[in-house]
């Protein structure tokens, strides 16, 4: 039952399960009946959704950690051109959430598009798993797929991009979707549902960490070592099992269903059309005294003034146009400006949406050319690397949960214990952090491989260990606790009500369009530096390339953007309806 059912559906239910007074308002179970705060909901019901999470991230993570290396493995694509593959692919994959989150908050409800898009994710799954395992699809001795009859044939080639982009358009339903369906499961207006909806974010992001971590350390072993069918076929199965757990807690989720005022997309946006109609006009001060008698300044109401001439009506404005002048409510209007106030925020985080698809190209070229053995003959397969990131959250979020933010609590009274932008301004500090060490690494790497006259011979392995790149992931991972979480709940918390989908997308969408900012950024760079016919800072042997010198535009540019983050940050206004969990503790 999705909650894009309609509220009169109740009205065919049995009696309620206790009195109107403790029922929660504007939730119901899967049969379209009020519940109550007693009703499963809470945990257990949190659980089977983020089973969906872990699956996904482990499937997602399987291929977008080692795709790199199967796109100038199997397929023979430079690295400049893998890079730029695997980057236009993840800012797809972050930005179709868009699209997902809008096609459940208007239409299909979480619950429902949750379900079809696992079915696709399979689909997808399936079919890249079915491709690998074709002999023609992994010719031996394939050396160039534009010029070599016995590379993969081009129907192939295209069957096998449509494949991995059916899986980014899976992700884009499942990915918004099961986390706010997750956080519906605790009710907001009560203190101790509050706090766990909160911690939901934490345990949540913990969790499918995990399942990456294992995606990270076993998944990518057997792509490397073993065989890339069964790399693509582990993931499949797993989001078998996963979608099987999720259709088995149906009749414990609690559902929101849409409220008589319609959809908030259609609310929203009629607010945009109605202030551009009347943009000519100017509201009375009879509105302003309205708007500041329903909504006070330090909400926020004095802000983005311009959307209050959806407001105006033909006898609001005199001396204006007297027909076709459709009225606002303040609530809508006010709802219009909660989504304007995300947007410097928005932006401001770009920066570090591009430093962090760093972690799953540049660095992990890097690995492959150090030495990476351990013991007699094995070697950490090179994407593993990223198993640091995920590792350090696992490690770092019992700590942030059980001990920072109690002791934060203590000072700052608020049961979050820090505000979600505080929190988000920490993982940038760190993020800057990550790129200085990355750049003095990368920096000695060179050095080394000049001096071990490895510079011209790019297959052959620095002498230099692995473990030098651990600091730089750590220092990811953790700086993921604090962005990646706070701003998951910040978007999640400050969008208008029932757009809680389209909120987790727009998180998303930071990070899609980050990929693509980095994919464009790189191909500028590269003709640029090469241009007079030298190497570039991406060349495709590493120990001629300048990495360092990307590394350090990057923490300059992040510099910059803490800075500005810092600005909007400090002026932003928390939107007017605000829960408990925003109050002070007495």
């Amino acid at each position: 039952m999705a909650e894009s059912a309609t509220a009169s559906s109740t009205s065919d239910a049995s009696k309620p399960l206790l009195r109107e007074t403790e029922m929660v308002e504007g939730v119901f179970d899967y049969k379209g009946r009020p519940v109550n705060r007693s009703y499963t909901g809470g945990w257990r019901s949190a659980a089977c959704i983020i089973g969906v999470e872990i699956a996904e991230r482990f499937a997602y993570c399987g291929i977008s950690s080692n795709l790199i290396t199967y796109l100038t493995g199997p397929l023979r694509q430079s690295t400049v051109t893998a890079a730029g593959n695997v980057n236009a692919w993840t800012g797809a994959a972050s930005i179709l959430p868009l699209f997902g989150a809008f096609v459940a908050d208007a239409f299909l409800g979480r619950y429902r598009t949750i379900l079809f898009a696992s079915l696709l994710y399979i689909l997808g799954l399936g079919l890249l798993t079915l491709l690998a395992m074709l002999p023609s699809f992994n010719p031996p001795n394939c050396q160039d797929n534009n010029s070599s009859s016995s590379c993969p044939p081009g129907l192939q080639i295209i069957i096998f991009f449509c494949s991995l982009y059916l899986v980014a358009f899976a992700q884009g339903g499942t990915k918004p979707c099961a986390q706010a369906f997750g956080a519906d499961q605790f009710d907001a207006r009560d203190p101790k549902e509050c706090t766990s909806r909160s911690s939901f974010f934490n345990w949540g992001y913990c969790a499918f960490n995990a399942g990456s971590l294992v995606s990270l350390t076993i998944l990518n072993y057997i792509q490397d070592n073993m065989n890339w069918g069964l790399g693509f076929g582990i993931p499949c199965v797993s989001m078998v099992f996963a979608l099987v757990v999720f259709l088995l807690g149906t009749k414990t989720y609690r559902y929101n269903f849409k409220d008589d005022k319609g959809s908030p997309i259609m609310r929203i946006t009629r607010v945009f059309f109605v202030a551009a109609k009347n943009w000519q006009a100017t509201p009375s001060a009879s509105i302003f005294e309205e708007e500041a008698g329903e909504t006070h300044h330090s909400h926020g109401a004095r802000q983005y003034r311009f959307l209050d001439k959806a407001l105006i009506t033909a006898s609001d404005s005199p001396g204006g146009p007297k027909k076709n002048l459709m009225a606002c409510s303040i609530s809508e209007v006010e709802e219009a400006k909660a989504v304007v106030r995300l947007v410097p925020i928005w932006a401001t985080c770009l920066v570090y949406a591009i430093v962090f698809v760093q972690s799953s190209t540049f660095f992990i070229k890097q690995g492959g050319t150090m030495d990476r053995s351990i013991g007699s003959g094995f070697q950490i397969p090179a994407a593993s690397l990223q198993s640091f990131i995920s590792l350090s959250i696992i490690l770092f979020i019992p700590i942030f949960d059980r001990v920072i933010i109690p002791i934060s609590r203590a000072f700052t009274r608020k049961p979050s214990g820090i505000t979600m932008l505080q929190r988000i301004g920490t993982g940038m500090i760190l993020s800057v952090m990550s790129m200085v060490v990355a750049a003095l690494v990368e920096k000695v790497r060179l050095k080394i491989s000049v001096n071990s006259g490895l510079a011209d011979i790019p297959e052959a392995t620095v002498p230099i260990s692995v473990w030098w790149l651990v600091p730089q992931f750590v220092l990811f991972g953790v700086s993921d606790v604090f962005t990646m979480v706070g701003l998951q709940e910040f978007f999640y918390d400050q969008v208008p009500n029932g757009l809680q989908s389209v909120g987790l997308s727009l998180y998303l969408s930071i990070f899609g369009v980050g990929s693509f900012l980095s994919s464009f950024f790189i191909s500028v760079i590269q003709t640029a530096t090469s241009g007079s016919g030298g190497d570039g800072w991406f060349s495709n042997n590493l120990n001629r390339a300048h990495l360092d010198y990307f590394y350090w535009l990057l923490a300059g540019l992040s510099a910059v953007e803490l800075i500005v983050y810092l600005y909007f940050a400090r002026g932003y206004v928390y939107k007017r309806e605000r829960t408990i969990c925003d109050r002070r503790t007495p």
